[in-house]
């Protein structure tokens, strides 16, 4: 798996997904502890959004493909 310099993927997760711009990461609007709540609900999101995937999996007794 491929990262940023330093790892600092987790800094621009929300910038990615569309949770703020990147100039509030520079210009100061955003802190560190916004970044970690941010990546805390991305997380949740795709840990719920796999569950899903498993129930209806289980439920259908197949599988999709997974994004």
């Amino acid at each position: 798996m491929k990262h940023l310099p330093d790892r600092e993927d987790w800094l621009m997760a929300p910038v990615l997904e569309g949770l703020c711009k990147y100039e509030s990461l520079i210009d100061g609007t955003l802190g560190l502890e916004d970044i970690a709540l941010m990546n805390d609900a991305l997380a949740v999101r795709a840990d719920n959004q796999a569950a899903a995937r498993r129930i209806v999996e289980q439920q259908n007794g197949s599988k999709y493909p997974h994004p």
